[in-house]
């Protein structure tokens, strides 16, 4: 029959383009829009520039990400211990980690419509627009930045003249309680690490681990970024996944203990990229050097990504040393000193020291644009072009999408209904049952959205053989299976 011959239109060679397609962040803006990944925030009042909000389909793709992450750095460890700190901390916090006197960025004023600008954006534009590499802002002084722009002749982005650059605070500050004084001051917390030192104490105290141990927390962040750009790569709200992970001091100058830590976690950021499919030829990574390394860490690497706007700091990880816990030992008061009884001191002072701290870090919405940006694919299947989200079944939010052949047939339907609530059982929240056009347009729409499978109840599921026809995504190829084989086949492919 006619329908059941449709199902197997898509059964042809595929013809596949480059990995990057031209005009690919547009495609994906449009796209996450329309099929529910993504929207503008506030978008009915104009919306608010460096925020975003996650539809269904983007919020489903966002919490695998972050459940993958959870179950690889804390879930399937011995050593690691969830925490969930406060947005809103004392001021106190934040002047102790250095953030109030030191959390800023180059600022350069547009003299005649007052707009203000990043210097360093504007000098790396330059740099990408003429290939003048000696404008590469890296590293450089406000000074320097603002003698280049000069030097150079750098227009603000409506072509005027711009100002002197000067530093400008990026935290986002409120006011808590009902007395409006100095006393009364907050931020938004711009990284979810202090949370994280300020419990380490509470911790301890509680389940009296053994060194080394880590804490990790996944959390909202907030940053008053001037020039919020590409998407969500750069938000004024965005989401962190970070570990701070606690070690034994070195014993001298020539204990490199802490390398074969940081080589672990460095072993670990590799691997979960590759649990979320992330292409690994696309990450890179860069040694930061001394000079450009944040004043706290003696070691940093940044993980980077090949957007299709340029490769950009993906995750990071440092050996932030005693810094902070020292830093808020000293604004506190409080003993963040961790006595160990292992040691083999025999005076009790000496058992007690100031642990040092290896941090990965991880941004989640970073995290969600690479895989976006990663997945996007453009090709023919059969004579039809086709555009398709290729995600790794791990992370796709919808598994499996569950169709009856036919509609109008009480019989098709009831036993579609069967298989779909079957499945849902095995894979909450990823089955999808799809009814709405013919075959054809229910595999295309599956596919826009990145669903790797298709069941398809038919006529013979029903009167023969209790099978299915699933379909998959990227090859187009179908197969006839029983229920028992779709599930291994799906729980296979999410191991």
């Amino acid at each position: 029959m006619k329908d059941q011959k449709d199902q197997n239109q898509d059964a042809q060679e595929v013809v596949h383009v480059p990995v990057y397609v031209e005009g690919t962040m547009e495609k994906l803006i449009s796209l996450s829009k329309r099929k529910g990944f993504i929207y503008q925030g506030s978008e009915i009042y104009g919306g608010l520039a460096g925020t975003w909000d996650y539809g269904p389909l983007g919020l489903a793709l966002k919490n695998n990400i972050k459940q993958i992450w959870w179950r690889r750095f804390v879930l399937d460890r011995e050593d690691m211990y969830g925490v969930d700190a406060a947005i809103l901390m004392n001021q106190n916090v934040w002047k102790a980690s250095g953030h109030v006197g030191g959390f800023s960025d180059p600022l350069v004023e547009d003299l005649e419509t007052k707009k203000r600008y990043r210097a360093d954006h504007l000098l790396e534009d330059y740099v990408e627009k003429t290939g003048d590499k000696s404008a590469d802002p890296k590293g450089m002084t406000l000074e320097q930045m603002d003698a280049l722009i000069k030097e150079k002749k750098i227009k603000s982005p409506d072509g005027n003249v711009l100002g002197d650059v000067r530093q400008f605070n990026m935290m986002l500050s409120t006011k808590v309680g009902a007395i409006q004084d100095d006393s009364s001051i907050s931020y938004l917390r711009p990284e979810t690490a202090q949370g994280m030192f300020v419990n380490f104490k509470n911790v301890v105290d509680s389940f009296h681990p053994k060194l080394p141990f880590g804490l990790a927390q996944i959390g909202k962040a907030f940053r008053n970024e001037i020039a919020p750009r590409d998407f969500i790569f750069r938000t004024r709200e965005f989401e962190q996944m970070e570990i701070e992970y606690f070690i034994k001091p070195p014993k001298d100058e020539g204990d490199k203990a802490w390398e074969a830590v940081f080589d672990h976690f460095r072993e670990e950021v590799k691997a979960f990229t590759a649990d979320i499919g992330l292409t690994p030829s696309k990450i890179h990574e860069l040694e930061i050097a001394p000079e450009d390394r944040a004043h706290y860490s003696k070691r940093t690497i940044d993980f980077e990504f090949d957007y299709t706007f340029g490769r950009k700091e993906l995750y990071g990880l440092a050996y932030r040393t005693d810094f902070d816990l020292s830093a808020h030992a000293g604004m506190s008061k409080a003993d963040l000193r961790y006595f160990d009884e292992q040691s083999e001191e025999t005076d009790s002072e000496k058992k007690k020291y100031i642990a040092h701290c290896i941090e990965p870090s991880f941004g989640v919405d970073r995290t969600v644009l690479a895989v976006l940006m990663d997945a996007y694919r453009e090709d023919m299947l059969g004579d039809e072009p086709r555009a398709y989200m290729k995600f790794s079944p791990k992370i796709a939010p919808i598994l499996v999408a569950v169709s009856p052949l036919l509609k109008n047939k009480p019989q098709l339907v009831d036993k579609a209904r069967d298989v779909f609530n079957a499945l849902r059982k095995v894979f909450p929240g990823r089955v999808a049952y799809d009814d709405n056009g013919n075959i054809g347009k229910r595999y295309r729409r599956q596919d826009e959205i990145g669903t790797p499978f298709c069941v398809v109840v038919d006529f013979d599921t029903v009167e023969k053989d209790a099978g299915v026809t699933i379909r998959h995504r990227d090859s187009g190829e179908q197969e006839r299976v029983d229920m028992d084989k779709l599930k291994v086949m799906l729980l296979d492919a999410t191991a």
